[in-house]
């Protein structure tokens, strides 16, 4: 998928969440944002691998693509890490939203992910689509259609309690 897929899918994540939590739903999306790109640091040509080319550069050597960084292992260390240094449970859970969506959507490619990295198995669906193609521009716009209906649900949620 390609990156702005995956922060709209970030996005849709953590305001779908912020309809049965009551952490802040500005929080939860500015992260669920981060948790989408983040796996994609071991891609040289993501978002993330060009914010950060040097960190994508070791990541991508050591483990490859859609490994390490797409996996329950991955998603443990990063939660371990927010709960002992990151004080604001809205942001880690914000984070890991963001990131399952990542794995969710990567799932629906060909490629699929390695998702119980170390373990040589990859994971995909039975229907998987062209990373880029017609199918996918569908899947974000149906992503945007969910983020403005859960948004418009957090909006009226904030305007009922003041």
């Amino acid at each position: 998928m390609l990156g702005n897929t995956h922060i709209i899918g970030g996005i849709t994540a953590s305001l779908a969440f912020a309809q049965i939590s009551n952490e802040n739903p500005l929080i939860l999306v500015g992260a669920g944002i981060v948790g989408a790109l983040l796996p994609d640091i071991c891609h040289g040509g993501s978002k993330m691998g060009r914010t950060f080319p040097i960190s994508s550069k070791i990541v991508n050597k050591l483990f490859g693509h859609r490994s390490f960084t797409h996996s329950f292992l991955f998603l443990f260390c990063v939660a371990v890490l927010m709960n002992a240094f990151v004080p604001y449970k809205a942001f880690t859970i914000g984070l890991l939203l963001g990131m399952v969506s990542h794995f969710i959507l990567d799932m629906g490619t060909r490629q699929g992910i390695k998702l119980f990295f170390p373990i040589n198995l990859k994971l995909r669906f039975p229907i998987t689509i062209k990373t880029g193609g017609k199918v996918e521009k569908y899947i974000f716009a149906g992503l945007c259609l969910l983020s403005l209906y859960f948004g418009f649900e957090v909006i009226i949620g904030i305007v009922n309690i003041t």
